[in-house]
């Protein structure tokens, strides 16, 4: 490879954002869990059998099965010469030439427009107006490659191109999805954390954004503020009063709101409902719904799970006509999202009615998948508390666990002395002695003092139990052996 100075790039001229960001759901954790996968492989002896990575939202990678209806129509749209197969149903064939008829050549292989497939941004439209109970306008959709590439484009905008105390801030979550840390970090932009309270089910309260920005002004410009709806990590659901306070503090600090609501669809606890900002900001009325707003919603998770197709979509609310004019002039550089993650955004947001053929089954698939969640919700909430040294929120929403571990002085001394944050030492000792590969609490930030750690609950349900009894022994025994 030649000495370091042969090279253009090495350490020393690497762009430092870069170096910077840090992705914990596919971090070193993760790359451990890979090698023992290989070694188990080669026949290396272990204390388990299988590597089971409950790291990442991943939902047919833990054997969740996909919707009928969706890989039916994704198939018709790809190979449409199926149309003439009895196999497929008149409604997905329906579905499919519908979208085929958006497309240029009438193939899912030509580029969509770079906001997507106009037929699509309909749909999405009327979804979004009849969740609602207020309009959404097509030209507000912007289809785009998962969730987090909506995110990252809308980020791009709030950037003020300065240094210093000008530069742009915007409020995040603590605990936060990586994805936010590691885009601020690479376009060396200011994240403003704000607490959320784990003694109160995780809630957002207004004094604490109150002192976050107050305390963020000397450095920064704040631009924006992300909510996580429901949470990720930390899996509440907000309720409607509070969404109201967050948007007036918004207005009052004239901050855009980043609606993240990618787990709409996965609410599990007693009470709990989901209200999208747009909503809340509609019924609000004058001045809040004049307020801009990005929300965004992905085909990843819900009960659709649907990761690889990489399809998302955001809608943009209130922005003036020559921001809206410059987004799209950015996003017109990436061409278009895959057309094949748009057709599975298409499904989702346009499902089967009833009456018509493909309905019985979809529902039924749809209601058994969230069905089996809300059981595995319940079912990790329970087992974690009844577990010496840890505690754990109940899950509302989302897919994941973040329970707090409790751990003594001693296993905190034993993780200085291997150069390790406490939850990172856990964690991969969790991974060494089980298998089982979790997030350590730390790569989503966390409250000084405490150590946390996410896990999905995605795993079948027989298989998640078997973890669970896994995880058990395994906490026992680190306290014992750290006490």
């Amino acid at each position: 490879m030649g000495s370091v100075d042969e090279h253009v790039l090495h350490m020393g001229t690497l762009n430092p954002n870069v170096i910077e960001l840090q992705y914990a759901v596919r971090g070193p954790i993760v790359a451990r869990a890979t090698e023992l996968e290989n070694e188990l492989k080669n026949g290396v002896k272990k204390p388990f059998t299988k590597v089971v990575k409950a790291n990442i939202g991943d939902c047919h990678a833990t054997g969740q099965k996909p919707i009928t209806f969706i890989r039916q129509v994704v198939a018709l749209c790809t190979y449409p010469e199926l149309m003439n197969s009895d196999l497929f149903p008149k409604d997905a064939k329906e579905k499919a030439r519908k979208i085929l008829n958006g497309c240029r050549g009438s193939s899912l292989g030509s580029y969509s427009d770079s906001p997507g497939v106009m037929v699509i941004r309909e749909h999405v439209a009327q979804y979004i107006t009849e969740r609602d109970g207020y309009p959404a306008d097509p030209a507000d959709i912007v289809l785009c490659t998962g969730a987090s590439d909506g995110i990252r484009s809308i980020m791009t905008l709030l950037l003020t191109g300065k240094l210093g105390k000008d530069k742009a801030g915007i409020m995040i979550p603590i605990p936060q999805y990586p994805l936010y840390s590691a885009a601020l970090a690479e376009y060396a932009a200011y994240p403003i954390p704000y607490y959320l309270n784990e003694a109160k089910g995780w809630s957002m309260e207004v004094s604490e954004l109150e002192r976050a920005i107050t305390e963020a002004k000397p450095h920064c410009c704040p631009r924006a503020i992300v909510i996580i709806n429901p949470g990720n990590p930390t899996g509440q659901v907000l309720k409607k009063e509070n969404i109201q306070d967050i948007i007036k503090f918004a207005k009052r600090e004239k901050l855009f709101i980043m609606a993240d609501e990618v787990y709409q669809h996965n609410i599990y606890a007693e009470g709990c409902k989901f209200f999208s900002f747009k909503q809340v900001m509609s019924e609000m009325g004058s001045p809040y719904d004049k307020m801009e707003l990005a929300s965004f919603m992905s085909a990843s998770k819900g009960f659709m799970g649907e990761c690889g197709y990489r399809g998302g979509y955001s809608e943009i609310v209130n922005l003036l006509p020559e921001i809206t004019a410059q987004y799209m002039k950015s996003i017109s550089a990436k061409l278009c999202p895959p057309v094949s993650g748009q057709v599975v955004v298409d499904c989702i947001v346009d499902p089967p009615k009833p009456g018509d053929p493909s309905y019985e089954l979809f529902i039924a698939e749809k209601n058994e998948v969230l069905r089996q969640l809300k059981e595995k919700a319940s079912l990790v909430t329970e087992l974690f508390n009844s577990i010496d040294g840890i505690s754990c929120n109940t899950l509302q929403g989302a897919m994941y666990a973040f329970p707090r571990i409790h751990l003594p002085p001693k296993a905190i001394k034993a993780a200085e002395d291997a150069n390790q944050t406490p939850d990172s030492f856990y964690c991969f000792a969790l991974l060494e002695e089980t298998g089982i590969c979790t997030v350590p609490g730390s790569g989503f930030r966390e409250e000084p003092g405490t150590y946390h750690f996410r896990i999905t609950i995605l795993p079948q349900l027989e298989e998640l139990k078997a973890v669970l009894g896994n995880f058990k022994d395994f906490h026992l025994n680190f306290l014992a052996k750290y006490k």
